[in-house]
């Protein structure tokens, strides 16, 4: 029993240093003209309703582990554990983000015309 939960650590670890490892060679390329679409360029408004989008699934996605775990459907606890704080964090930094904006709105409305 304790291995199985030592080798299900060592593997979320490993996943989760993979995802490290991946966000940090990830990079963001310049949109090309013609690249965006039909639609136009992507607005700041629709950039922010898709990682609240994103944050929300976080979130349904951790509550269904732990309800699986909490009936007996599932015995990952460390998954769940772990989908829990990845949705905490993912709101957290959402929220950070927001505080950004409105200090800049705030700044915006200051300035002197």
């Amino acid at each position: 029993m304790n291995n199985d939960l030592t080798s299900l650590v060592r593997a979320d670890l490993a996943t989760i240093a993979g995802g490290a490892r991946d966000l940090a060679a990830a990079t963001l390329q310049p949109h090309e003209a013609g690249a965006i679409g039909a639609t136009g360029a992507t607005t700041f408004a629709s950039s922010m309703s898709d990682a609240l989008h994103a944050v929300d699934a976080k979130e349904h996605a951790a509550i269904d582990k732990m309800d699986a775990v909490d009936s007996g459907r599932s015995d990952d606890l460390v998954g769940a554990m772990l989908s829990s704080q990845e949705a905490s964090l993912s709101f957290s930094m959402l929220m950070q983000v927001r505080n950004k904006v409105m200090s800049a709105v705030d700044d915006l409305v200051r300035l002197p015309l």
